[in-house]
């Protein structure tokens, strides 16, 4: 109240002192000097003081005293007059400019964006015309806005609807231009401030208060401020702080929350005595944790309070400047002005040079101020950007000095800057950037220099490093957009940036060089992480200066020349012998030896491999032209590097290097792969193609033979026995021959062929599908990136693929088309070892199963530019025929050793490469213009048997080649194809035609056999099938009898001829109880029990076998989802002796339907808690202490086992029961059961308490005392012996009965309790009214459609239930019968017993059918009701059951139906009829219904009690169902009557009240007249209507993007702090949750749980499925400790899920995925689905599952 009224008084102040101040301060001499001089006087009279104010009052103070009088100064009024002013004079801005905080989604889009960084924030992506484009979503790691409204950003559509209308006037800035008396005032006080705000912001500790803010009294008032860094843990802190400053945990907590939250925090305020040792202990103790001890300042109150003001000052700044554009041009005006002292830089500068050392809160403030102001305006943009380009070494090397993230360091900006285009080439044209960039890597990168001046990175810094390597990004940024216009001036700064760029690369070249090692094993694996770091940086960064250069002659020409020049200087493993001649099939090769397998040898080639790159070029613009002495590059020699790093590959391919480690492996295995070989291991293929085309054909293969160190080999000169080395050999024969392969045929290359990028990509594509089908996902990691991240994937997929949409699980494939299987080249360089083999195999198969030969030929490959024509001369020169002639004689000489399979496929494949270039050329060009002549030099030497034609000839028939059999006839017959167009002697065609005539005419034979081979099999089976019709005809004639008297009759199509007595028989025969109950049929079941694998009948006295089984809580049913309690079974109310009708919650319990003997479960159950006490992986899987274990065989999770008791053998006498039945109607059969009751009723009444669950044999004697004369007149319907059961089954159980009581009501093990036969009970009937509310979802039949496990544990739960009153007390049992009655029958009714409103009759019906037979008992002998007597019983129970709930259906309902036409029936007038005497009886009035619309309501709010009570009854009498119930879906017409003709029902069911209206009439107004009906139809009281509503999980929208809208507009309940949240949907309830967040952690059984685990404890009784928006998973939840994740149901347009939107794709909901979670949910199996993905995914320390 006080406070109330001192802000109260303080609004009456504010107008008349701010104004009066401001006045003051204008008028004064030194402006300045006044302002500063309030501040000192003010400012520490409400920050920091010893008593801190609370927030509010902070605020309030903060408000009156400083901010309302310097609003009063800036606006020269009062605030809110000259803000409306200003309101009324300008537009909204164009630009949005939203800051993202860390996990905010954020949307770009693919087809507008100018590069990936461009992104739109939610808001303004949902009002944007990008929405129905190709988009990528993703979370933002803070700190970057919203582009909308900036044209550089987007090629179209750069505003969305919202921002677009302030476009044009944003664009007119001269209409928002401030009156200069505003903007004097303005400039003047931002000047004061901001250099204010600038000074306490980059303090440190030893700056002393300037002589203006000095306070004229100094008291010895000090804090010691603790600051946040990334060295030591949260606990570490903690532990510190209460070893130092005397501070229990929970306050050490709090400090070290805030600490990591806002930077830092004061952590003792004291004298300064006191506050330097606080430092020195907080520094000593941090230093035993960590070697860097935690940083800690000592400040004066006064300064922290002069701090606290300039933060509050930078977040007023950025209000003010909102206001106006006017106001934010004289902020950026007065931050970017240049400083007085020259030596000193601007304010903005200042800043950003001590951003490093400032903490989070002040960073966050300053680059919030920076978005703001100066990134919101173009002009002042380009002068801060000039600033931060001025400063940017200077800030990197702090920035890798920080520990921080970049996410909150000033470097981070360097993406708002650098990716705009116009700002990127001023950059470079007036800073030099690019220069600026490299220069600072190359600095940073010094140390790493050798004495060769290249890089070494033994012994780096993987922090510091990865450090480094971000400033690549910026790089990348600054080249993202090449300029479509170059000056002169962007020409120079550009090629000088260049230059520098190719010396960074200098030092790259050729470093970090292997030599084998030989001998012995390395013994330190080298450093290569680093090197091929920086290469995965560059790959990007190469491509884009090649593009740059690539979009201008000159440019090209330049790079060119410098980048050899470059090269030319690198002196990287040069040689050391002098050129040598070497001598092949006539011809010399002078080159210098250079053997890689005994010389030092690097991968790192990257000016080699640009030079390649960019001669492509130049050839493909035509620049090459233009090029002066051409003949001087000698680009041969400029290929040497690259040919021994592909021989290197090849050497540690053919596992010469093993002794060098995994180092080497991993760098060649990575040369190759996607992340790196479009710059290294593609462009030295290309440099080996340059030279090719420039060398003659035969000295450029004799240079590979000598560089394969296999020259020799092929010249006849080595002829070891060695076998190691005969292997080494032809691996390297192998991967020569496959280099050439390459050379040859990899033309997919613009500029080396007539290709485009489009025409790249497929052939990848189809390559990568050969393999196998692919997910979408897959051919994306598969494919090289450009630096947008784009693939061109999507572009070409459609033309190359088919996509085959994906099922419940799994994920959507592409699989290749057929017509692009041409293209299929089984030795495509970018297969590794393993994909070539698969793809092979794969297309092997294909063709076999198209009846096709196995010959996997080269594709046509297309034809090479003019430049690089000269290749192909390769494969027709000397040395070729040589290689080829020396490597098929081989194999023709039985020379094992000297030859391998794959050598010879490959010399085969180069053999086709050459007869399809040779088929090529001469169909596309005279005969006498071709120069090729492959075929003519194959054939040479054939008088001598050894020509290259003769040779495939002779292997073709060799055994060991035979997998190769088909691939050389079609090379033979291409050799005849290509004879005959150079003999001319028909046409190309048709010759074709005539060579695969033969193949055609036997694949055409074998058709034939085939089909007729089927044809005879099939006549074969029909003959088989009609003897076996007949002899089945004979066998029903002979025994016609017993197919007239079988249960079931015939199809339903098929005319019933039995005669009406057979009809009756059949119909009597399907009814579960009464005097025409139906036989239980005798099935003898033996079992295999899953351990032990031995077979046992199921017997009651035999050996217990068991089920294995899970008893869980349960919501799936409830009606109140969200009221109730966790925990209900707190002794009070009614549970579980009745279920309330919602059915809040209930006990489950499933089974997986496998059988063990009991004998052999405990002992498994022994073991495995044996063994996983010792297993920590396991304790996450299975609670030991509450009994949890996995099925053996099934691996789901279970807590117990139901024993399996057959059905008990059935003999009914059925003239018996027509006479019981003439004599125990309903009237007397309630008489009887009253007299019983009424006989212990001395025992039971006044008897409140919970009975004591002995024996009960003593409690028998005093149950049957004194009673009336026909006490025991129930007996004399019929008796006999209780059943007997082997003690292992009693054993059992009590084991099943007392986990359900465990379970169910939270308690501890307590088998003497009264309420264990209750839950036995209850859990029989919630898990029939859970597969009964299945069978309904899924419209499926009610018998028909149950699993076997489900049928078996449904069995076992009825036979388990039934069995519970003979191993309880009888007394207690006999009192459960009677306090349940009493809600039937009011004459038994107590005080505390419910009105038939306030009872699940379903579950009443179960309890008391199952406890009626311990009525029987008598003193000392166990009896129980004879097969007529229980028939009945249950008539009777269930038809008194039945009635009271169409009573419950009646008065619950208000929503009737409309009435039909036609004439009233009788069930129409019956019905009328009891809705009336209802009405009477409630004294209500009759409204004006008709009796078939009440008809009509009561049947279906009664249908599914029926159903249930159906199965119910069938497992537990065994008696079968009608077939209706077996076939037809439940809703199909037909089945009520179905079902009330197996519960003995009239088909109408108000005739019950009918033929029992003697009976029933009293008990009808009995049971209206309760007080508590009363109430619920007055309305007082919350009724449950029927049929009760089907729950279901919740309705999610089509569209990802509108989950993720109505999570970016989620308000946490408890935290008004903005900071990242955690978003996640409870799908049971549809509540929005704040996960994983301090903020909503609440207690739970005096234990901290997340706010997901506390709402799954009200929600589903511990149970929950939620979805995680932002990370778009689902999470399973069973309890505080136990938790999983699930795929989302949503999908991407390629069929696959997202987890954690890692690849951004538009989502959709899939409604199957969506379904198969809603069945998971409503079947109860989230708990086994957990417990699977624990087994399956091996972690070694739990999560915290309860924090969710």
């Amino acid at each position: 109240m006080l406070l109330k009224q001192h802000l109260n008084m303080a609004d009456r102040e504010k107008p008349s002192e701010g104004l009066q101040l401001s006045q003051e301060w204008l008028e004064a001499a030194d402006c300045r000097a006044e302002l500063l001089q309030h501040l000192k006087d003010q400012v520490p009279q409400i920050f920091c003081l010893k008593k801190e104010l609370s927030p509010l009052e902070e605020e309030e103070l903060t408000h009156r005293r400083l901010l309302h009088p310097l609003e009063c100064f800036l606006f020269g009024e009062d605030p809110q007059e000259g803000r409306q002013k200003l309101q009324q004079g300008s537009a909204s801005s164009q630009l949005c400019g939203r800051v993202f905080k860390e996990g905010e989604t954020v949307y770009s889009c693919r087809d507008c964006a100018i590069d990936p960084t461009c992104v739109l924030c939610m808001d303004c992506f949902q009002d944007s015309v990008h929405k129905n484009h190709r988009y990528k979503m993703h979370a933002s790691s803070g700190g970057g806005f919203c582009d909308c409204g900036d044209v550089e950003a987007w090629k179209v559509g750069p505003c969305c609807s919202k921002h677009d209308l302030g476009a044009a006037a944003a664009m007119v800035t001269d209409e928002a231009v401030l009156e200069p008396e505003l903007y004097e005032r303005a400039e003047k006080l931002f000047r004061v401030l901001l250099r204010y705000v600038t000074d306490f912001l980059v303090w440190e500790e030893n700056f002393e208060l300037s002589a203006e803010l000095q306070p004229r009294l100094k008291d010895n008032a000090y804090y010691c401020v603790l600051y946040n860094d990334e060295h030591h843990s949260y606990d570490h802190v903690i532990y510190t702080l209460q070893r130092s400053v005397n501070c229990d945990q929970a306050e050490a907590q709090t400090h070290t929350t805030l600490i990591d939250k806002e930077g830092r925090r004061a952590v003792k305020r004291g004298t300064l005595r006191s506050c330097q040792q606080a430092k020195e202990s907080i520094r000593s103790n941090s230093e035993h944790i960590s070697l860097q001890p935690l940083r800690v300042e000592i400040l004066h109150a006064t300064v922290m309070a002069h701090q606290s003001f300039a933060l509050r000052l930078g977040s007023w700044f950025q209000k003010i400047i909102g206001y106006s554009v006017g106001f934010r041009q004289a902020f950026c005006q007065v931050a970017l002005e240049p400083n007085a002292d020259r030596d000193r830089p601007c304010l903005i500068s200042r800043l950003m040079l001590h951003d490093a050392r400032m903490y989070k809160g002040a960073r966050k403030i300053v680059h919030e101020l920076i978005f703001g102001s100066m990134l919101m305006d173009s002009d002042f943009k380009r002068l801060f950007a000039i600033e931060f380009t001025k400063h940017y070494k200077q800030l990197q090397k702090d920035f890798i000095s920080d520990d921080h993230e970049r996410s909150i360091s000033i470097t981070a900006l360097s993406v708002q800057i650098f990716t705009v285009p116009t700002l990127a080439r001023q950059l470079i044209e007036e800073c030099n950037v690019i220069k600026v960039i490299v220069d600072t890597v190359l600095e940073l990168l010094r140390e790493h220099l050798d004495e060769t001046n290249r890089f070494f990175f033994l012994g780096y810094n993987s922090d510091k490093f990865s450090r480094i390597q971000v400033i690549f990004h910026d790089l990348r940024y600054i080249l993202i957009s090449k300029p479509c216009v170059w000056t002169e001036e962007l020409r120079g700064q550009f090629l000088e940036g260049f230059k520098i760029f190719l010396g960074f690369l200098k030092c790259m070249q050729g470093m970090e060089e292997v030599r084998r090692q030989l001998g012995q094993h390395i013994a330190v694996e080298p450093e290569w992480e680093a090197g091929f770091t920086l290469q995965i940086q560059l790959r990007h960064i190469l491509a884009m200066f090649q593009d740059w250069c690539s979009s201008d002659d000159e440019i090209m020409l330049q790079a060119f020349k410098e980048c050899h020049s470059t090269l030319i200087e690198c002196n990287n493993q040069p040689f050391h012998k002098e050129a040598t001649d070497f001598y092949m099939c006539k011809h010399i090769l002078r080159a210098r030896p250079y053997k890689v397998s005994q010389e030092p040898v690097s991968i790192h080639l990257p000016i080699s491999r640009l030079l390649a790159g960019l001669y492509v070029l130049m050839w493909k613009t035509g620049v090459i032209d233009r090029l002066d002495n051409p003949e001087c590059y000698d680009l041969i020699q400029l290929a040497e590097h690259p040919l021994r790093c592909v021989v290197l590959a090849a050497q540690v391919t053919a596992e010469m290097w093993r002794r060098n480690g995994l180092s080497l492996v991993s760098q060649v295995y990575y040369y190759q792969d996607v992340k790196c070989r479009d710059e290294m291991y593609d462009k030295d293929i290309i440099m080996l193609q340059i030279a090719a085309s420039k060398m003659d054909p035969n000295h450029f293969l004799m240079l590979i033979l000598l560089r394969f160190e296999l020259f020799d080999y092929f010249n006849g000169n080595s002829l070891s026995k060695d076998q190691d080395e005969l292997t080494q050999w032809n691996r390297l024969t192998e991967e020569m021959l496959f280099l050439l392969i390459a050379i040859f045929g990899e033309r997919y290359v613009p500029g080396i062929s007539h290709v485009t990028k489009e025409d790249v990509t497929m052939r990848e594509v189809i390559h990568l599908l050969c393999i196998e089908p692919m997910a979408h996902s897959t051919l994306v990691k598969s494919l090289p990136e450009n630096e947008n991240h784009e693939t061109g994937l999507e572009a070409v997929i459609a033309k190359v693929a088919t996509f085959r949409k994906p099922g419940v699980s799994g994920h959507g494939l592409y699989e290749v088309k057929k017509e692009r299987l041409m293209d299929f080249n089984p030795f495509f360089y970018h297969y590794s070892r393993s994909q070539r083999s698969k793809a092979e195999e794969s297309q092997k198969k294909r063709r076999a199963q198209e009846s096709n030969d196995k010959a996997l030929r080269p594709p046509v490959p297309p034809a090479f530019s003019q430049s690089f024509s000269r290749i192909v001369q390769i494969l027709c020169c000397d040395v070729f025929i040589h290689i080829l002639r020396c490597i098929l004689q081989r194999p023709a000489e039985d020379r094992s050793t000297h030859w391998t399979e794959a050598m010879i496929q490959r010399a085969l494949h180069l053999i086709g490469q050459a007869l399809v270039e040779e088929k090529t050329q001469l169909e596309s060009g005279s005969v006498e213009d071709v120069t090729f002549d492959f075929s003519l030099k194959a054939r040479i030497g054939s008088e001598h048997g050894k020509s290259l034609f003769l040779l495939l000839s002779k292997i073709k028939s060799l055994p060991s080649l035979e997998a190769q059999k088909d691939l050389i006839k079609w090379l033979l017959q291409m050799f005849e194809i290509v004879k005959c167009i150079r003999e001319k002697s028909s046409p190309t065609v048709s010759v074709s035609m005539d060579t695969t005539k033969p193949e055609e005419s036997s694949q055409d034979k074998e058709k034939a056999e085939r089909k007729r081979k089927a044809e005879a099999a099939k006549l074969h089976r029909q003959k088989i099938m009609a003897q076996m019709s007949a002899m089945q005809k004979n066998f029903i004639e002979s025994n016609k009898m017993l197919y007239e008297n079988m249960p079931e009759t015939g199809t339903q199509e098929e005319p019933v001829t039995s005669s009406e007595s057979s009809a009756m028989e059949q119909r009597e025969l399907r009814i579960t109880f009464g005097p025409l109950r139906g036989p239980t049929p005798s099935e003898r079941e033996v079992l295999t029990c899953i351990l032990c694998q031995e077979e046992q009948e199921v017997l009651p006295l035999a050996p217990a076998m068991v089920l294995t089984a899970c008893v869980q809580r349960s919501t799936v049913l409830t009606q109140c989802r969200g009221r109730i309690p966790a925990n209900r079974a707190d002794g009070t109310g009614t549970y579980p002796l009745f279920m309330p009708p919602d059915l809040a919650v209930g006990t489950h319990t499933g089974s997986c339907g496998h059988v063990m003997h009991a004998t052999c479960w405990q002992k498994y159950f022994e073991a495995v808690q044996n063994t996983t006490r010792n297993r920590l992986h396991a304790e996450l899987i299975v609670d030991l202490e509450n009994g949890e274990y996995l099925c053996p065989l099934c691996k789901s999770l279970c807590n117990t086992v139901i024993p399996l008791i057959p059905l008990e053998p059935l003999i009914f006498n059925y003239e018996n029961a027509e006479i019981i039945g003439q004599h125990l109607t309903l009237p007397r059969w309630i008489q009887v059961l009253a007299a019983r009751i009424k006989g212990l009723k001395s025992v039971m009444q006044d008897n409140d308490v919970q009975m004591d669950g002995g024996s009960g044999s003593s409690g028998t004697t005093c149950l049957f005392g004194d009673g009336q004369p026909d006490f025991r007149s129930i007996l004399a319907y019929g008796i006999q012996e209780s059943r007997k059961f082997s003690d292992g089954i009693a054993e059992m159980l009590v084991v099943c009965a007392t986990t359900v009581h465990r379970v169910g009501l939270k308690t501890a093990p307590n088998e003497l309790c009264p309420r264990v036969p209750l839950m036995a009970w209850n859990t029989c009937a919630f898990t029939i009214q859970a597969i009964e509310n299945i069978l309904q979802e899924e419209d499926k039949p009610l018998f028909g459609s149950l699993q076997n496990r489900q049928i078996a544990g449904l069995k076992a739960i009825v036979q388990f239930a039934a069995s519970q009153r003979l191993k309880s007390s009888q007394g207690v049992i006999q009192r459960h019968f009677a306090d349940m009655m009493g809600v039937l029958l009011p004459v038994l009714s107590r005080k505390n017993t419910p009105s038939i409103l306030d009872v699940d009759f379903f579950h009443l019906l179960v309890g008391l059918v199952l406890s009626i037979p311990s009525l029987y008992q008598e003193e000392g002998i166990d009896l129980q009701p004879s097969a007529v007597s229980s028939a009945f019983n249950n008539m009777y129970i269930f038809h008194l059951v039945t009635m009271a709930h169409i009573l419950q259906v009646l008065l619950t309902s208000t929503d009737f139906p409309a009435a039909g036409d036609g004439e009233e029936t009788e069930e129409a007038r019956l019905a009328a009829e009891l809705y009336t005497t209802v009405l009477l009886h409630t004294g209500r009035l009759v409204p004006d219904l008709s009796g078939g619309s009440v008809a009509q309501r009561v049947k279906a709010g009664i249908e599914p009690f029926l159903r249930s009570a159906a199965l119910f009854f069938n497992c537990l009498t065994g008696v079968h169902p009608p077939e209706e119930l077996f076939s037809a879906p439940v809703s199909s017409p037909g089945q009520m009557e179905a079902l009330c003709s197996y519960l003995a029902l009239p088909f109408n069911v108000f005739q019950l009240f009918q033929d029992y209206r003697d009976a029933v009439s009293p008990m009808l107004q009995r049971w209206c007249g309760s007080p508590s009906i009363t109430k619920a139809l007055q309305g007082k009281t919350q009724t449950i209507r029927y049929p009760r509503r089907r729950n279901r999980l919740i309705d999610l929208p089509e569209d990802y993007s509108a989950l993720l809208n109505k999570a970016s507009h989620f308000q946490c309940p408890k935290s008004t702090v903005d900071e990242r949240k955690h978003p996640t949907l409870c799908l049971v309830c549809g509540a929005m949750l704040c996960s994983q967040s301090s903020c909503c952690l609440s207690q739970l059984d005096g234990e901290d749980v997340g706010a997901c685990t506390a709402h799954a404890a009200t929600c589903g009784a511990g149970v929950g499925m939620f979805l995680r928006i932002r990370e778009c998973e689902i999470v399973l939840m069973a309890s505080k400790t136990r938790g999983s994740t699930y795929p989302a149901p949503y999908l991407d347009d390629y069929g696959e899920t997202d987890p954690h939107l890692g690849r951004g794709n538009p989502l959709h909901l899939c409604p199957e995925r969506y379904k198969k979670l809603n069945q998971l949910w409503q079947q109860h199996c989230i708990l086994e689905e957990i417990a699977r993905s624990l087994e399956v995914v091996n972690v070694m320390f739990a999560f915290e599952w309860q924090l969710v």
